[in-house]
């Protein structure tokens, strides 16, 4: 019995990104980073493409990937502390529409940044390490797996 607990699951970061309104407010958010980005007069509209996608991977990478733990009082001893975000979303499992959302945003912002800098090879690298390093470690086989020991504590 957990008394004083008011969640209704052990573990209330696993259902942020399907609360209502979650995908929207992520969306204007991005949205509002390249309108941002695009105002300032001095970068290129394919620079300020590349921009976006750079910032809302390096963003996602940190947020989804590297930080641990929750920020609630879980009733599951600690397990979600060894967590990432992304292992923790939908209760670990695989291919449900929240990660598969934030899987192909990346995506998208990869081919509109490729197409608006006409795959200029500079950008097109920068774009493409940039996809990967979000892309990679959602894969199914990399779950809970740390590279080289890093993010392991």
């Amino acid at each position: 019995m957990n008394v004083g607990v008011a969640h209704s699951s052990p573990n209330p970061n696993s259902g942020v990104m399907n609360s209502r309104g979650t995908w929207l407010a992520y969306a204007i958010t991005v949205g509002s980073l390249h309108a941002v980005l695009i105002s300032m007069p001095f970068l290129s509209v394919g620079l300020a493409w590349t921009l976006t996608n750079v910032f809302h991977n390096l963003a996602m990478y940190v947020l989804l990937h590297m930080v641990k733990g929750t920020p609630f009082i879980t009733p599951d001893q600690g397990k979600a502390r060894l967590l990432t975000y992304w292992e923790q979303i939908d209760h670990g499992m695989q291919y449900t529409t929240s990660r598969k959302f934030l899987t192909v945003t990346p995506i998208i912002l990869y081919f509109l940044a490729s197409f608006y800098t006409k795959y200029e090879p500079q950008h097109f690298a920068v774009n493409t390490v940039s996809l990967m390093s979000v892309l990679v470690p959602k894969l199914p086989q990399f779950d809970r797996v740390r590279i080289f020991g890093i993010n392991k504590y």
